[in-house]
């Protein structure tokens, strides 16, 4: 994937809305410990753009097992696409309000299910602002779309595998740093980090306006952490979410990455996976 693949400027995204053929605009609001993603959507919105709910659309019900926002089932994932209005062939542009690190996990998801041109609106809706391009606060219900996915078309890992890259590859944690380290746990049953992972914030990603970094600079941070273009590298975060983002700006960089969907929210809830606190890995 290049940055063409991936991102998508405020200008060009709105030049492609007034085109013949614009593309399905997904508004994925979503924030740890914020529940009313969809009261932001309708308060003000891209036009044209359909609301996404991270938690119902984008995940299935959590379990210890399988983390707080597991894989959904692909057959519930295609009915919820069709219903935002994702066709065989219609580009797809994801957005949030917050550098698009819940957006991500939408990107991820349906590269992961076989929709081949997703991207995300670069420094998110705050772009959108920041053109002064007009928004809406009515809900857009879209056309239903008749989109096909099928799974397994970008590469996750399950937490044996995880440990394994850990221990012979590169394992990147996306959390805030005090997570990592096990200061702060505010949703997770124990506290602390996959032994051998390393720490890689997922708001490093991004320059001070939202916007993602360039690519020499990403490059640069992901050498430093290891990523040396010859070693395998994995990213896991709190559920799977901010990992994504992590996925994306390793993509921009020109490194494949792997996506640990279960994360800490499922490493952590097994009592015989062990766990290390502190600023090393191990």
């Amino acid at each position: 994937m290049s940055g063409e693949d991936i991102l998508i400027g405020a200008g060009e995204l709105r030049r492609l809305l007034d085109s013949d053929h614009p593309p399905a605009v997904l508004d994925v609001r979503w924030a740890l410990g914020d529940p009313h993603g969809r009261e932001h959507y309708r308060a003000g919105h891209i036009p044209g753009a359909c609301y996404v709910d991270l938690d119902t659309e984008l995940a299935a019900p959590p379990t210890p097992r399988g983390g707080r926002h597991r894989l959904p089932d692909l057959a519930e994932l295609a009915r919820a696409a069709r219903r935002w209005g994702l066709r065989l062939g219609r580009p797809t542009v994801v957005y949030d309000a917050g550098g698009n690190t819940a957006a991500a996990r939408a990107w991820w998801l349906l590269r992961w299910a076989g929709v081949a041109d997703v991207r995300l609106l670069d420094g998110a809706l705050g772009a959108w602002r920041a053109a002064g391009f007009p928004l809406e606060s009515r809900e857009f219900t879209p056309e239903t779309g008749d989109v096909e996915l099928a799974a397994g078309r970008l590469p996750v890992l399950d937490a044996d595998e995880a440990a394994a890259l850990a221990d012979k590859g590169l394992l990147l944690d996306a959390r805030a740093a005090e997570r990592y380290r096990g200061e702060s746990e505010p949703v997770d049953p124990r506290a602390g980090h996959i032994p051998g992972a390393v720490s890689a914030p997922t708001g490093d990603n991004l320059a001070a306006d939202g916007t993602f970094r360039p690519a020499a600079e990403l490059r640069a941070r992901f050498a430093a952490l290891g990523a040396d273009g010859g070693t395998p590298v994995g990213v896991y975060c709190g559920s799977g979410v901010t990992a994504a983002h992590q996925v994306a700006a390793l993509a921009l960089a020109g490194i494949d990455a792997a996506l640990f969907p279960g994360s800490w929210s499922a490493w952590s809830a097994d009592p015989d996976r062990p766990a290390v606190t502190g600023a090393h890995p191990r």
